[in-house]
């Protein structure tokens, strides 16, 4: 009986939320739909997924990305407060590119196809 009693309350303290406890909640990311591949600005976007931010957000981010870009070949480190990092695998008519910005847990990544 006393076993039961002692197994019950420790079951009880340790599912109760502390006082003032801040736990990070999960934000699971999602693809968002490109709409036009040719409205972000140079390139044929292909795929967008976020986290811990809207898709609407995410493809503002990315115009904005694509603007920032001095021309074909150029890069954006810093866009809208995001800082953005980029993986290319060069052809020899055109570049795909992996895009990763993040900024205080919000993260949007996407690819694009960039021919020079």
């Amino acid at each position: 009986m006393r076993l039961t009693i002692a197994l019950a309350l420790l079951t009880a303290v340790l599912l109760a939320p502390s006082a003032g406890a801040t736990d990070p909640v999960a934000t699971a990311s999602k693809s968002c739909s490109v709409g036009n591949s040719r409205g972000y600005g140079t390139t044929y976007v292909i795929s967008i997924k976020v986290s811990g931010t809207s898709c609407r957000a995410g493809r503002s981010l990315i115009r904005a990305f694509h603007a920032c870009r001095p021309g074909k070949s150029g890069k954006c480190g810093h866009v809208k407060g995001y800082s953005c990092s980029e993986q290319r695998t060069k052809g020899r008519t055109q570049y795909d590119s992996r895009v990763t910005c993040h900024k205080s847990g919000k993260i949007v990544k996407h690819t694009y196809t960039q021919y020079t």
